[in-house]
């Protein structure tokens, strides 16, 4: 993906902090669209459709967390939120509610533009799979429209973040192979990744919730050893 053609919209209400993220995408070749505030975050968001958004979590008008939300109901683009908070609650919930990263402050710019780059890499590589027509995975009652960016479960459509149907499509490719947290780590968030193990189990917790009882025991979780796809009757123990 060229960066020319990447638009990043940029929520930030401190201005220094803002012009100094601003001057270095652009530096980049990025096209970036600056907010101040929540409501006009959500006003360009409709305008401009961003290629990815870095969102503050603290913001006037509608927090960060509002703006992911709504934002969530009605579009996958990634977004990564740039905050002060680092407590494991806060962004567990933000992870829950459908982020696809985040990066604690104060933070460096190199940092910053490797996060971008590893979600521009996702987009493209999401591009290229649904470029090939009648693609689809199935296993059991889930079902996976690659071409569509589609996620079944019994029929069902349920909705999934970009992450979450990378993570169950990385899975469903190799059902009854175990693959380690490390391992799909570096095939969904990428090689220079550099969050927490754990980031993983949050994401399979929030996949099995829109599942559901009884198809969710389908993602099993291997002990030491990471997750993989069983059929539900061998599913006998409690995952």
């Amino acid at each position: 993906m060229d960066e020319k053609d990447v638009k990043i919209l940029l929520v930030e209400d401190e201005e220094s902090v803002a012009s100094f993220v601003k001057t270095e995408l652009e530096f980049e070749d990025y096209q970036v669209v600056w907010a101040e505030d929540g409501k006009k975050a959500l006003d360009f968001f409709t305008q401009e459709k961003p290629t990815l958004i870095l969102l503050d979590w603290m913001l006037p008008v509608y927090d960060g967390m509002t703006v992911l939300r709504r934002i969530r109901k009605q579009s996958d683009v990634p977004i990564i939120m740039l905050t002060a908070k680092n407590s494991a609650s806060d962004i567990s919930s933000a992870l829950d509610q459908g982020l696809d990263d985040y990066l604690t402050k104060p933070f460096e710019i190199e940092e910053l533009l490797a996060r971008i780059r590893v979600v521009l890499r996702r987009l493209e590589k999401m591009r290229q799979q649904n470029d090939v027509p009648d693609t689809s995975l199935e296993f059991g009652p889930l079902k996976i429209d690659l071409l569509k960016h589609e996620f079944y479960c019994d029929n069902e459509k349920i909705y999934l973040t970009p992450k979450e149907f990378a993570l169950i499509t990385e899975l469903m490719r190799d059902p009854e192979q175990v693959k380690s947290r490390d391992e799909l780590l570096d095939t969904v968030w990428g090689y220079d990744f550099v969050g927490q193990t754990n980031t993983v189990d949050v994401y399979i917790r929030t996949i099995r919730n829109k599942i559901g009882e009884p198809y969710k025991k389908i993602i099993k979780t291997m002990r030491g050893l990471g997750y993989c796809l069983r059929k539900l009757d061998d599913n006998h123990e409690k995952s």
